[in-house]
Protein backbone atom coordinates (compact mmCIF):
# COMPACT_ATOMS: atom_id res chain seq x y z
CA UNK A 1 0.00 0.00 0.00
CA UNK A 2 0.89 3.61 -1.15
CA UNK A 3 1.50 6.21 1.85
CA UNK A 4 3.34 9.55 1.87
CA UNK A 5 3.14 11.71 5.18
CA UNK A 6 4.96 14.94 5.18
CA UNK A 7 5.57 16.84 8.60
CA UNK A 8 7.56 19.16 10.02
CA UNK A 9 4.85 22.08 9.35
CA UNK A 10 4.76 24.34 11.98
CA UNK A 11 4.18 28.38 12.74
CA UNK A 12 7.55 30.03 12.72
CA UNK A 13 8.79 33.81 12.54
CA UNK A 14 10.84 35.44 9.30
CA UNK A 15 14.11 34.51 8.81
CA UNK A 16 13.85 31.33 10.99
CA UNK A 17 14.31 27.83 9.61
CA UNK A 18 12.67 24.48 9.57
CA UNK A 19 12.87 21.35 8.04
CA UNK A 20 10.08 19.31 6.32
CA UNK A 21 10.23 15.65 5.94
CA UNK A 22 8.46 13.16 3.50
CA UNK A 23 8.47 10.09 4.56
CA UNK A 24 7.30 6.85 2.09
CA UNK A 25 6.07 3.13 2.19
CA UNK A 26 4.82 0.97 -0.09
CA UNK A 27 7.35 2.55 -2.96
CA UNK A 28 11.03 3.58 -2.50
CA UNK A 29 11.71 7.46 -2.80
CA UNK A 30 15.08 6.61 -4.64
CA UNK A 31 13.03 5.35 -7.57
CA UNK A 32 11.27 8.11 -8.55
CA UNK A 33 11.65 11.89 -9.36
CA UNK A 34 10.30 13.30 -5.99
CA UNK A 35 9.03 17.14 -6.09
CA UNK A 36 7.99 19.41 -3.15
CA UNK A 37 5.23 21.28 -3.84
CA UNK A 38 3.37 24.24 -1.74
CA UNK A 39 -0.24 25.83 -2.18
CA UNK A 40 -1.09 28.87 -0.70
CA UNK A 41 -4.61 30.18 -0.50
CA UNK A 42 -6.17 31.22 -3.74
CA UNK A 43 -3.18 30.18 -5.89
CA UNK A 44 -2.25 27.06 -7.65
CA UNK A 45 -0.07 24.18 -6.77
CA UNK A 46 3.47 24.96 -7.41
CA UNK A 47 6.84 22.93 -7.92
CA UNK A 48 9.23 24.10 -5.05
CA UNK A 49 12.38 21.94 -5.32
CA UNK A 50 12.41 17.96 -7.30
CA UNK A 51 15.27 15.66 -6.22
CA UNK A 52 16.04 12.64 -9.03
CA UNK A 53 19.03 10.56 -9.41
CA UNK A 54 21.76 13.34 -8.66
CA UNK A 55 20.00 15.94 -9.84
CA UNK A 56 18.22 18.63 -8.30
CA UNK A 57 15.47 21.63 -9.36
CA UNK A 58 14.78 24.90 -7.12
CA UNK A 59 12.21 27.22 -7.78
CA UNK A 60 13.38 30.67 -8.46
CA UNK A 61 12.14 32.01 -5.46
CA UNK A 62 13.73 29.41 -2.78
CA UNK A 63 17.21 29.00 -4.27
CA UNK A 64 19.66 29.40 -2.38
CA UNK A 65 17.35 29.33 0.66
CA UNK A 66 15.91 25.56 0.72
CA UNK A 67 17.86 22.12 0.09
CA UNK A 68 16.13 19.28 -0.80
CA UNK A 69 17.97 15.64 0.19
CA UNK A 70 16.94 11.97 0.43
CA UNK A 71 17.85 9.49 3.11
CA UNK A 72 17.51 5.77 1.85
CA UNK A 73 17.51 4.02 5.33
CA UNK A 74 14.39 6.56 6.16
CA UNK A 75 12.99 6.29 3.01
CA UNK A 76 12.53 10.27 3.46
CA UNK A 77 12.73 12.99 1.39
CA UNK A 78 13.52 16.25 3.40
CA UNK A 79 12.93 19.75 2.97
CA UNK A 80 15.54 22.53 4.71
CA UNK A 81 14.08 25.42 4.85
CA UNK A 82 16.30 28.28 5.97
CA UNK A 83 15.65 32.61 6.30
CA UNK A 84 12.22 31.78 5.61
CA UNK A 85 10.01 34.24 4.50
CA UNK A 86 6.38 35.41 4.55
CA UNK A 87 5.25 34.37 1.07
CA UNK A 88 6.56 30.82 1.71
CA UNK A 89 3.10 30.49 3.96
CA UNK A 90 1.54 27.76 2.72
CA UNK A 91 0.56 23.72 2.91
CA UNK A 92 3.37 21.68 1.28
CA UNK A 93 3.01 18.61 -0.14
CA UNK A 94 5.80 15.90 -1.61
CA UNK A 95 5.08 13.52 -4.13
CA UNK A 96 6.21 11.10 -7.28
CA UNK A 97 6.40 11.98 -10.34
CA UNK A 98 4.51 8.88 -12.00
CA UNK A 99 4.48 10.02 -15.70
CA UNK A 100 6.80 12.40 -17.86
CA UNK A 101 6.54 16.17 -17.92
CA UNK A 102 7.95 19.22 -16.19
CA UNK A 103 9.32 18.39 -12.70
CA UNK A 104 7.28 20.68 -11.13
CA UNK A 105 3.95 20.04 -12.98
CA UNK A 106 1.55 18.60 -10.51
CA UNK A 107 -0.43 16.88 -13.76
CA UNK A 108 2.51 14.17 -13.97
CA UNK A 109 3.22 13.46 -10.32
CA UNK A 110 0.99 11.01 -7.80
CA UNK A 111 1.55 9.33 -4.95
CA UNK A 112 0.08 12.80 -2.77
CA UNK A 113 0.42 13.13 1.02
CA UNK A 114 -2.05 14.93 3.22
CA UNK A 115 0.28 17.83 3.05
CA UNK A 116 1.98 19.78 6.49
CA UNK A 117 1.17 23.72 6.97
CA UNK A 118 4.18 26.45 7.28
CA UNK A 119 3.20 29.87 8.29
CA UNK A 120 5.49 32.43 8.22
CA UNK A 121 4.90 35.04 10.15
CA UNK A 122 6.47 38.93 10.62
Amino acid sequence: QVQVVESGGDLVQAGESLRLSCTASGFSVWSYAMTWFRQAPGKEREGVSCIVGDVIHYAESVKGRFTISRDRAKNTVYLQMSRVKLEDTAMYYCAAQLSSGRWYDPAVFGYWGQGTQVTVSS
